[in-house]
């Protein structure tokens, strides 16, 4: 990392801090048990908070990465630092939602809620004691094609947070109580989804794109197939996914590599080599036109996706730079020109790209009042349209490469962040030394490339748009005036209804 960057780094720490610890004051506020914490439990999780933003200044200065392996063959990348005594671990299995079984949506969301609930000799209430009592944060994760679990601890609890960590995921309980807790959880959840705008309209995105393949699954479940699931499907998902053969590894912090080598054996070594995992087919994002879900709501959520990129194609940062200045960019993008700046039809107007492991698209979204919706996405096909056709100019194209440089350290602004980017590069197969290369694929696209890229993504006859909130009618369009554009209605989900409507941080 350059001087340069450290600066950069150095300058972007004091306001990211500030800002993170008020969104963690919030989150503890929302989520919190009635039980208070005790005074000592938020003096240590201060400590640690701090720590953690300290160790993160330390790489500023250096992340070199070593590639660490046990004496049983388990694998981690680790950037080692002593500045402060913390470590953080993150870590991922191949299995998320697309193995949950049909009509069990939100088996993995369950199972990743389920691992601290009571493991080896020890119950649910004695392992949550355990974490209070040390400080160390242990949480678990399911996303669509991998299963993640992270954990936070001080140097000297080490050896008590490798152990609990080793229980929850060799001999998880799953007790009966914690999982009909768990299960009320995530179906009070479910509930409140059937209401959300955003929800609505990625239900019926899904639905669209994803109809009879696992990706087109609620990752988290809906209160019908959440109340399927039994305790046999959580043993087998944990059975499967938790195995050596899908697991990858990033550790930061206070630990040498000899140290973590022990760790890795007594964590990792015992479970299982391989597992029986469904395989999932690659889906091609070929279906297009609009579809519209009757929702009461003064707004409307509108929501767009077309085909993507393959992350290992030659034209991906290209493409992530044409992205960027389409809708990625925020306040410096296309879209919010015109949309947000020129004419005041909504607040934000994003879009971006997205790489699962067997769906590869482009897609983005916006708020607007339902008098101007019609307006706003004329809009967002036209300069989709203007991009596709004519490529991005020299100055924007230079823009967001400087953007994009310039903001890469904020993904290394705290260790958290560093593990997780370990575990991603590890994943996606970009190489122990794609840290010290991004930027050079960046500063390397051309602007012929990025012609290229734009008009091979950027074809506005390819879209799929949902739509959620109230159907209106309009005149004939002009640019500043679009007329409706013809689309499918559907009814809003319901509890009731089961089947929703039928209509992953990146290391980029």
């Amino acid at each position: 990392m350059t001087r340069r960057q450290a600066a950069l780094l150095r300058q972007a720490q004091i306001q990211n801090a500030i800002a993170q610890s008020r969104r963690k004051k919030a989150r503890a506020i929302a989520l919190a048990p009635s039980n208070k914490l005790s005074a000592p439990r938020l003096l240590m999780l201060t400590l640690l908070t701090s720590l953690l933003i300290m160790l993160s200044w330390g790489y500023a200065r250096a992340t070199e990465i070593q590639r660490v392996v046990s004496d049983k063959g388990i694998e981690a990348w680790l950037v080692e630092d002593s500045t402060v005594p913390i470590i953080a671990i993150d870590f991922s299995f191949t299995g998320g939602s697309a193995q949950d079984a049909d009509g069990k949506a939100g088996t993995a969301a369950m199972l990743s809620s389920l691992l601290d609930e009571g493991a080896a000799d020890m119950d649910s209430q004695a392992f949550q004691t355990a974490l209070e009592d040390n400080a160390i944060k242990l949480s678990f994760d399911a996303g669509r094609d991998r299963f993640y679990g992270s954990l936070r601890t001080l140097t000297p609890n080490k050896d008590i947070a490798f152990d609990l960590l080793a229980k929850s995921l060799q001999a998880p309980h799953f007790d009966a109580n914690p999982i009909e807790r768990m299960r009320a959880q995530w179906i009070v959840s479910a509930k409140r989804k059937l209401t959300d705008p955003d929800a609505i309209a990625s239900r019926a995105m899904r639905d669209a794109l994803f109809e009879g393949h696992p990706y087109g699954r609620d990752t988290n479940g809906t209160e019908a197939s959440l109340a399927r699931i039994t305790r046999d499907d959580l043993v087998a998902m944990h059975k499967n996914v938790m195995t050596r053969d899908g697991l990858t590894i990033g550790v930061v912090g206070a630990i040498d590599a000899e140290s973590l080598k022990a760790m890795l054996d007594k964590v990792f070594a015992p479970l299982p080599e391989s597992g029986t995992l469904q395989p999932v087919d690659d889906v091609e994002i070929s279906k297009t036109g609009e579809f519209h879900v009757d929702f009461a709501t003064p707004q409307t959520k509108i929501s767009f996706a077309m085909p993507g990129i393959k992350r290992h194609d030659d034209d991906f940062f290209a493409a992530y730079l044409v992205n960027h200045i389409l809708g990625g960019g925020s306040f410096s993008s296309r879209l919010y020109e015109e949309i947000r700046e020129k004419r005041g039809l909504a607040y934000g107007v994003y879009s971006y790209l997205t790489d699962y492991d067997h769906a590869q698209m482009l897609a983005g979204g916006m708020g607007t009042r339902t008098e101007n919706a019609d307006q706003a996405l004329m809009l967002v096909k036209q300069e989709i349209q203007r991009l596709g056709n004519e490529g991005p100019t020299e100055e924007e194209l230079a823009s967001a490469k400087k953007f994009l440089i310039g903001n890469y350290p904020l993904r290394f602004d705290s260790s958290s962040k560093i593990s997780r980017q370990l575990v991603g590069i590890q994943n996606e197969k970009l190489g122990i030394d794609y840290f010290d290369k991004r930027n050079s694929y960046i500063e390397g696209v051309t602007l012929d490339d990025a012609k290229r890229a734009a008009k091979r993504l950027l074809d506005p006859s390819k879209m799929l748009i949902v739509t959620v909130g109230q159907q209106i009618k309009h005149a004939d369009a002009t640019p500043d005036k679009p007329a409706v554009s013809a689309s499918a209605s559907v009814a809003a989900p319901t509890a009731a209804n089961d089947n929703e409507p039928k209509a992953k941080v990146g290391v980029n």
